[in-house]
């Protein structure tokens, strides 16, 4: 098995992004500098990508030509890295139901600030829809904002409901412009193999998806 998993998007020859899988061996990622490291918190906040004597509570990073590798890890959540189609800049973020509702993306976005025809995004592994059961709590939380989102909610046999947490980011992205998304045909409960699922089980490790500029 492969150490990790190459985004599947037509960056600029100067990105490489992609995410770890179970062997999480991050000596073989051919990128450049170090990484910056986050106390993911399932909220909203963004920060710029440097060096923290402690990793900063954050969801979400951006970096540039001089900055760190911008990471998030996940084991069910979904990864959404970014990059400008010129390869200046690049973003990471880690967007659980929590933290798209309460609009990650956009903040993610407002910190890259790109025109949104010049940004291309990677939805890389996460939970597939018909293993991600939610209550109403979570379908509402997305209602509130976008009556669109009722097309990413399935009802099932036990009165609860199958989100489709792909849908529901290429939705977030839509309505803010950006149309260039990749990837989002992952399903880490399913396949066992090549990744960590919380929901498989909660004393699992945890998946690295990574962007940055590729090494020399």
């Amino acid at each position: 098995m492969s150490d990790w998993l190459a985004a599947d998007w037509p960056a600029p020859e100067n990105i490489v992004a992609g995410t770890t899988l179970r062997t999480n061996d991050l000596a073989t990622l051919p990128v450049t500098g170090n990484y910056c490291w986050l106390n993911q918190v399932h909220g909203t906040n963004i920060i710029s990508a440097g060096h923290y004597d402690s990793p900063p509570a954050a969801d979400g990073s951006v970096s540039g030509p001089s900055g760190p590798v911008c990471v998030v890890r996940t084991a069910d959540c979904l990864p959404v890295l970014m990059c400008s189609t010129d390869g200046r800049v690049f973003a990471a973020a880690h967007a659980g139901w929590r933290g798209l509702a309460a609009g990650v993306i956009e903040n993610t976005l407002a910190k890259l600030a790109v025109d949104p025809n010049e940004i291309l995004v990677w939805l890389g592994p996460a939970i597939s829809q018909p293993c991600f059961e939610v209550g109403d709590e979570v379908r509402e939380a997305f209602l509130a904002t976008d009556g669109g989102a009722v097309s990413c909610f399935v009802a099932n046999a036990r009165g609860r409901w199958q989100a489709d947490l792909y849908g529901l980011a290429r939705q977030r992205l839509n309505a803010a412009g950006v149309v260039n998304i990749f990837g989002g045909d992952f399903c880490t409960y399913l396949d066992a193999e090549r990744f960590f699922s919380y929901r498989r089980n909660p004393d699992c490790g945890r998946l690295v998806s990574f962007v940055s500029l590729q090494s020399p």
